[in-house]
């Protein structure tokens, strides 16, 4: 492949300082329609019963999906690393309810 038609396939991406700080989250919860998933970025804290959303990410279900085959991908090569990541069996017990069908990571 000639390097003027690698360059017509590259996808320039810009990453703005505020966006590339980054927002910590420590809960996500998931919720879909027919037409597409949305994903809150949710920080908890400790003895505090109000929860905020940092982040709202809306995507179609196709990109839901290599969304979860990158996510399988990346874990499995950082415990490649690593080691096995460890998880607690205790699960949260979380009163939130946003209607509909709802997942928890």
């Amino acid at each position: 492949m000639s390097d003027e038609l690698k360059d017509q396939n590259q996808i320039s991406i810009e990453l703005s300082e505020e966006i590339a700080e980054g927002e910590y989250a420590n809960l996500v919860m998931v919720a879909h329609s027919n037409s597409e998933f949305v994903v809150d970025f949710i920080r908890l804290m400790p003895g505090v019963m109000k929860a905020k959303v940092k982040s709202r990410i809306i995507v179609t279900p196709e990109h839901a999906k290599r969304l979860m085959q990158a996510l399988q991908d990346n874990v499995a090569k950082y415990e490649e690393t690593f080691g096995e990541i460890k998880q607690t069996k205790d699960v949260p017990k979380f009163p939130m309810n946003f209607g509909g069908t709802i997942g928890e990571a």
